[in-house]
């Protein structure tokens, strides 16, 4: 079993950083990534990454300014949000599976209960 707790949601202004982290417990996954949903609008993936060979996997609309990475040593999934936008504006989540591949499809099994992200 694999137990998911985010940190790092604030308020900032549109232009302005913010790093999220995502320790795991339990079971060290293969694939891990981040998903978003705002009101009026379905969840979605945002970034995920394959913890085993590094492949990494962007919404359109955040590549380049968002990086996925994982601190194998310390089990924990990051999100670093640059140039930030008032449409990032959401509830990050972070999720976890144990098989593959890894993508941007919601079908992860495991979820943490996710950290507020508001831009303005």
């Amino acid at each position: 079993d694999v137990q998911l707790v985010e940190s790092g949601g604030d308020s900032v202004q549109a232009g302005g950083s913010l790093r999220l982290s995502c320790a795991a417990s339990g079971y060290s996954p293969y694939c891990m990534a981040w998903f978003r949903q705002s009101p009026g609008k379905e969840r979605e993936g945002v970034a995920a990454i394959d913890t085993g060979d590094g492949s990494t996997y962007y919404l359109n609309s955040v590549e380049g300014r968002f990086t996925i990475s994982h601190d194998n040593a310390k089990n924990t999934l990051y999100l670093r949000m640059n140039s930030l936008e008032p449409e990032d504006t959401a509830m990050y989540y972070c999720a976890a599976r144990e098989d593959w591949p890894c993508s941007l499809s919601p079908a992860y099994k495991y979820w943490g209960q996710g950290t507020q992200v508001t831009v303005s």
